[in-house]
């Protein structure tokens, strides 16, 4: 009998139970349903239409999950399809991109606060837009929050500061364009801090380096300057990304504890401190595109852990030691496009099987064809410090100056009126005459040649580079034969193509093409010139070339002939081509030409200003010269065919020749990734292609059907998956989902890393 009452009693609490339980959850479930309404029914919440069960019990997918604790959410992570690659964002909302103008980030956030249990929360790539609202700060036991790939811009909010409890702060590939806040120390139990791919400004506050928590600092593509401070108290950071900012200092220490150190394409300048020497946890490195000088410390290159290191395009000087060790880890080094002279180390020479060793573009003593003689370096060295020199006399003349001009002020400031406003009537009449009215396409060639055609690359000595040679048509045909059949090289839909002999004995390419537009020769020739000044180890030179207008000024064409450096070894595509199987190409010599290339068309991109797009990417248009080196042809030719014709025609100049979207050159890279997995069968099929045969690549059986057999039996399968994703995301057919050449050169470098890796694991378990 007590048994019974006893049962009686647990299910009649059970049942008086059931009203304030079902309230409960009914509270959690209207609120998630008004946040799937503000966010204006996403396809990922589908599933919560018509449903009427515990949300709490929805099964999770990689797009939406829903955890809960007591009958409360706890974590709500929603990812949507609303990718963010959006040049011109200004606040409003864009339609197919953004939610619409309706929606409101106030109100938003305002509803998510009714979610008080919430302790990880990730929304991504949702259209969220507007400047964050400072009342998230009521989801007080937030441990993670993610709003990466949205739209929201302004400030982050400072109220944040009050979630003590966060561990992880997310808010990268937005458009916050404020400072990076110096109250985050506040959040002391931070370990995750991505504000990268932002709008951010300022200096790196130091108020970072007193979260001792820290693991990862990624604020990279954004535009902060100044000083970095010293690192060294961040004792449990392992990875720093910086890159693609404009910081100028001195490198500073770094932890000890340190994993991985991003900081290309910045502003450093000074030496490699000798602390870097003694990171023995540093596996990745990328030091590149810097005004780094002095000698890279030995130390670096026998890290125990070294894995990458990329110090590529810096002013770095001086000899190797002859005893250089390396890591037995290393397996990417990269020092190319330095003033490095002497020997080339034997861990780092190219006989080497161990890594992938980049060198050119130095004065070493070896492979003369691509190194400077000795005497370049030397002498480049001594112009940048003369530069220096003459650069602090001047900032000693400037404060002088300015100091005595307001000293004369002081005592003559009606004088100086008068005096300003006669000087000022007289420079109006000379600029009047200077810039005359009739200049070609509205803008005077003289500017376009000095301002617009600013070359970023510096230090890839592309600035200052010699104006091309102006060849006659005279000297082309006694270079061809009167072009002779037996210099004719093909035809393409670039003209033809003849080998030619200068005067001096040099071999080059003579293409001919024709422009069936007229517009004016002086437009063609800075054009050319522009063309003329992009030097790359990876591209092939514009030596000069030929305007050949028949004489007549009213003619309906202009023939043009480019004088290009000659490059012996034939193309690419007929590497992979199964006709000629004496010459097919190896998986990590694949690899290297790949890297080859991406990396001049990511100079194109982002080293000179207006940046190159369009730059017919085939396997074709890449040459290999003797040693095997990729150099990239007919790239620009954008420039001086139908681009420039369109823009003449709308009477544009030359700043519009950057708007063709590079993410074109992504994806017919996509392509040539494509073609070295599979071989040339992939070339002429597409698109089609693509859908129906791209989800081959997803298991190990699939890819040995369609995957060259080449490829298969001298890649690592770590170092083909790592290829094969990069090529998938080349070729989405949603433009702003693909990568950018960075990422691309990234995974590429990475997969050869991988594959050098485990060549060397082979080797030596072969000789064991």
């Amino acid at each position: 009998m007590r048994l019974f009452y006893l049962l009686i009693s647990v299910i009649l609490s059970w049942v008086l139970c059931l009203p304030s339980t079902h309230e409960l959850q009914t509270s959690q479930s209207q609120v998630l349903l008004q946040l799937r309404k503000h966010l204006e029914y996403p396809s990922s919440l589908e599933i919560w239409e018509n449903y009427y069960g515990d949300f709490c019990n929805l099964s999770s997918s990689a797009h939406m999950s829903i955890s809960c604790q007591d009958n409360s959410v706890t974590e709500l992570k929603i990812m949507g399809d609303k990718l963010v690659n959006v040049n011109d964002f200004n606040g409003f909302a864009i339609p197919n991109h953004t939610l619409s103008e309706s929606f409101s980030i106030d109100s938003f956030v305002t509803t998510l606060s009714r979610l008080p249990s919430l302790r990880v929360l990730s929304l991504v790539s949702l259209g969220i837009w507007g400047p964050l609202s400072d009342k998230i700060h009521r989801l007080s036991s937030l441990e993670s929050l993610d709003l990466s790939s949205n739209f929201i811009f302004g400030y982050v909010p400072p109220k944040i500061s009050t979630m003590v409890k966060l561990h992880t702060l997310t808010l990268e590939d937005n458009y916050f364009n404020d400072t990076v806040p110096d109250w985050l120390d506040s959040l002391s139990n931070l370990t995750i801090l991505s504000l990268k791919n932002n709008r951010l400004k300022g200096r790196f506050p130091s108020s970072i380096c007193r979260i001792k928590t820290l693991t990862v600092i990624a604020l990279s593509n954004n535009e902060l300057s100044g000083n970095l401070p010293d690192m060294d108290p961040l004792i449990s950071l392992h990875v720093l990304d910086l890159r693609e900012n404009h910081i100028d200092s001195e490198l500073p220490m770094m932890p000890r504890g340190l994993v991985t150190a991003l900081l290309s394409n910045n502003s450093f300048s000074g030496e490699i401190p000798a602390q870097f020497g003694h990171l023995g946890q540093l596996q990745h490195l990328d030091l590149s595109f810097n005004y780094l000088s002095g000698t890279p410390p030995s130390a670096l290159f026998s890290l125990p852990n070294i894995s990458y290191l990329n110090l590529a395009s810096n002013m770095l000087s001086g000899a190797f030691p002859d005893q250089l060790n390396c890591g037995g880890k290393l397996g990417f080094v990269d020092i190319s496009n330095n003033k490095l002279t002497g020997d080339l180390p034997s861990c780092l020479s190219s006989t080497s099987n161990e890594r992938v060793v980049e060198f050119n573009g130095n004065c070493f003593s070896i492979d003369s064809q691509h190194q400077h003689q000795a005497s370049y370096c030397k002498e480049a060295l001594a112009s940048s410090k003369q530069s220096g020199g003459r650069e602090t006399v001047m900032l000693v003349g400037v404060i002088s100056g300015a100091v005595l001009v307001l000293v004369l002020l002081a005592f003559a400031v009606l004088s100086f009126r008068r005096r300003y406003r006669s000087r000022r009537t007289f420079e109006h009449n000379i600029f009047a005459k200077a810039v005359p009215d009739n200049s070609p396409n509205g803008f005077c060639s003289e500017h376009i040649a000095n301002a617009r055609f600013i070359s970023q690359a510096a230090k890839l000595e592309t600035h200052g580079a010699p104006v091309s040679r102006i060849f006659s048509l005279e000297q082309l045909k006694e270079a061809t034969n009167n072009f002779d059949l037996s210099m004719f090289l093909g035809e393409g839909s670039m003209g033809k193509l003849y080998k030619g002999k200068l005067e001096n004995g040099t071999y080059v390419a003579i293409r001919s093409l024709t422009i069936l537009k007229k517009y004016s020769i002086q437009n063609l020739k800075v054009r050319l010139d522009f063309l003329s000044k992009l030097h790359h180890p990876h591209l092939v030179g514009l030596l000069g070339y030929c305007i050949d207008s028949g004489g007549q000024d009213d003619s309906s064409g202009n023939r043009i002939f480019l004088i290009n450096e000659y490059v012996s070894s034939g193309n690419y595509r007929t590497y992979l081509s199964e006709n000629c199987p004496e010459k097919v190409l190896k998986w990590s010599d694949r690899l290297a030409i790949l890297i080859g290339v991406a990396k001049a068309v990511h100079f194109l991109h982002t080293g000179v200003i207006p940046g190159c797009f369009n730059n017919r990417l085939k396997t074709n248009n890449i040459l290999l010269d003797e040693h095997r080196i990729a150099k990239l042809s007919d790239y620009g030719m954008s420039i001086i065919t139908e681009e420039s014709e369109k823009l003449e025609a709308k009477g544009e100049g030359t700043k519009s020749w950057n708007r063709t979207n590079m993410e074109g050159d992504v994806y017919n890279f996509g392509f040539i990734l494509l073609e070295s997995l599979v071989g040339p069968i992939v070339s002429g099929k597409g698109e089609t292609f693509l859908l129906n045969e791209m989800a081959s690549f997803g298991s190990q059986d699939s890819r040995r059907k369609i995957v060259d057999p080449i490829v298969l039996t001298t890649c690592s399968q770590e170092s083909l998956s790592i290829v094969v994703s990069i090529t998938k995301k080349c070729t989405c057919p949603e433009v702003s989902a693909r990568p950018s050449f960075e990422d691309v050169l990234w995974n590429l470098q990475y997969a050869a890393q991988v594959q050098a890796t485990a060549d060397a694991d082979q080797r030596s378990d072969s000789t064991s």
